[in-house]
């Protein structure tokens, strides 16, 4: 794909005019008060099971079960970093740092960095943290930099994926942890009581109601779902797309557009995915509250036909199958 970087950024304001004529950008709390209180009310449901169940081996269904819980609240504090639910800053994190590091042990404040500087700069090989080389490569000439483990994992790395992302869970944790010891992190305090009180909490009632082999098989498969689902609500969203290189200048308009990709679905998509399948809309109007991006996609789609603007858009399973192929051919220079 070429990227035409002549537009300048008064496409981008035309469109806001259309979305704010359409009233999409207003706060939506009758439905964050419902999507939260079923949230509650399943993990209640759940954490009532594992109580019930006690030292059993079907607690295997209630690790899974409680763990696509702590996912859809990890969407919740994505939703909050945003502000989609809150107008203001204040009760934003407040309600941020509760759901985040108290609710799934995941660091408001970290998260909150690293998301933002993937949305200033969204596939920047250089700029965007989620595109940086890690184990995974983005791009050939990330994957010839590497050495090692970070070697042998970019050879096979589509294969090795969705494996990956079942410890995605324990990095979130790990990270989290982290960046705790960095001097310029803001609520240091707060946050590192937050985690500590998720962590005992979580770890005391698994030991406690499960034997130490039960509970540690618990801990892991509840984990590896959580971090799994997380992937694969991520995942579909900038992978196989253009990424950019230092030196490369887009307008916001395209810069967002060209390289994100939507996931084509249905109301339990939505749900499922927390509205991450709207990337290109999440992208362009980051505070736009979750239900209203379905209906500014007609919106956005229709303005960047009208500009000229290719608007990338696959069914679930396909773009999973863009991803693999992208990284699949990121590897093979080094399969030679």
């Amino acid at each position: 794909m070429t990227i035409d970087s002549s537009r300048t950024r008064s496409d981008f304001a035309d469109l806001r005019d259309r979305i704010d004529d359409a009233g999409l950008l207003e706060r939506r709390p009758t439905y964050y008060v419902l999507r939260i209180s079923a949230i509650v009310i399943a993990f209640t449901v759940g954490w009532t099971a594992f109580f019930t169940l006690g030292n059993s081996w079907w607690q295997l269904l209630t690790a899974v079960f409680i763990a696509v819980g702590f996912a859809q609240l990890a969407l919740v504090a994505h939703d909050l970093a945003h502000m989609q639910v809150f107008r203001t800053r204040r009760p934003s994190e407040i309600a941020g740092r509760i759901v985040g590091n108290l609710g799934i042990g995941m660091g408001y404040g970290w998260w909150m960095d690293k998301h933002t500087r993937h949305h200033a700069n969204p596939n920047h090989e250089e700029l965007d943290p989620d595109v940086a080389p890690d184990l995974l490569t983005w791009s050939p000439e990330q994957a010839s930099g590497t050495s090692g483990l970070a070697r042998f994992v970019s050879k096979y790395e589509a294969w090795l994926f969705f494996p990956l992302l079942t410890l995605e869970g324990f990095n979130l944790h790990i990270s989290s942890v982290r960046a705790l010891f960095r001097p310029d992190f803001k609520r240091r305090r707060l946050e590192a009581a937050l985690l500590a009180v998720h962590f005992v909490a979580y770890l005391s009632v698994v030991f406690t109601f499960l034997s130490p082999g039960k509970a540690i098989v618990w801990i892991l498969l509840n984990q590896a779902v959580f971090g799994l689902y997380l992937g694969c609500s991520f995942a579909p969203n900038h992978k196989g797309m253009p990424t950019l290189k230092e030196g490369e200048r887009l307008d916001f308009l395209r810069k967002q557009v060209l390289t994100s990709r939507n996931v084509r679905g249905n109301v339990v998509t939505d749900h499922a995915l927390g509205g991450l399948n709207y990337q290109i809309e999440h992208h362009l109007f980051p505070n736009m509250p979750m239900p209203n991006l379905r209906k500014a996609q007609p919106i956005v789609r229709a303005y960047c036909e009208e500009r000229g603007v290719e608007y990338a858009e696959a069914g679930l399973f396909e773009s999973y199958a863009i991803a693999l192929r992208h990284m699949h051919s990121v590897g093979a220079p080094l399969r030679g």
